[in-house]
């Protein structure tokens, strides 16, 4: 990950999305960690990303304890109106996810408010694997719309996984990885006191506002990824086998 705090993270997409790069940018929160340790390809991905930054306060905890700093957190609500603010009807700005009509209220929302180009919408509920005519059809559309920032919020891993697959096809703009912004955008949620993140305890406030979707990766995830950080730690403290070489 790049300790970059949320100002620094603005900072560079705001320069990404005027020179009209090409350019990925990605968060990592526990749910993420625990996934990575079997999916691969998630691994890479956070390789080569542009951006990747800590999204949860699992993630600073385990690098405070393995790592003995802790990491800027944030998360893309918390910097892309600044984002938009500067960068105004120079975004073009296509968004990927959420029910028809709140993708469609958030672009909407976020044109009037920031005065940018939405230059294309797809709902969530499409065939998202990679050789799916519907996926297929969306990347095409968004080669012909020539977005400058690409908004996938479809949820972790298959908004990462689409991404991923599909990023070698996709010729420009600055795509990022935004979860739950389109609902927030919508407003249909609203993010609750920074101090509460502050607090480490944001996780416990969406698990009470949405235990039926959230319970499994809260009670059984977080478990799961302490578990890895320990391993991890003991694996650290073990004696590298040595390579014979002087």
């Amino acid at each position: 990950m790049h300790n970059l705090h949320r100002f620094d993270i603005a900072d560079r997409v705001v320069a990404a999305s005027l020179a009209r790069e090409k350019y990925l940018v990605v968060n990592a929160n526990a749910h993420c960690v625990t996934l990575s340790q079997k999916e691969t390809w998630l691994r890479d991905m956070f390789r080569e990303a542009d951006i990747a930054f800590c999204d949860g306060a699992g993630v600073q905890l385990a690098t405070k304890f393995l790592k003995g700093f802790v990491p800027h957190r944030t998360t893309p609500p918390e910097w892309i109106d600044a984002v938009l603010e500067r960068l105004g009807p120079e975004a073009r700005v296509f968004w990927i996810g959420g029910a028809p009509e709140v993708v469609a209220k958030a672009a909407e929302n976020f044109a009037n408010r920031f005065n940018v180009v939405t230059v294309g919408t797809q709902h969530g509920y499409f065939d998202a694997h990679v050789d799916s005519a519907e996926s297929q059809s969306l990347v095409a559309r968004i080669n012909e719309s020539e977005p400058t920032l690409l908004l996938v919020n479809m949820g972790m891993p298959r908004q990462e996984r689409w991404l991923w697959e599909n990023w070698p096809h996709i010729r420009t703009g600055v795509a990022i990885t935004a979860g739950a912004l389109v609902d927030h955008a919508a407003e249909r949620v609203s993010r609750p006191p920074r101090w509460v993140a502050n607090l480490g305890v944001e996780w416990l406030v969406r698990l009470c506002r949405e235990p039926g979707r959230l319970w499994r990766r809260y009670l059984l995830g977080l478990p799961a990824f302490g578990a890895h950080v320990i391993r991890y730690a003991i694996q650290m403290r073990l004696p590298q086998p040595s390579t014979g070489r002087s």
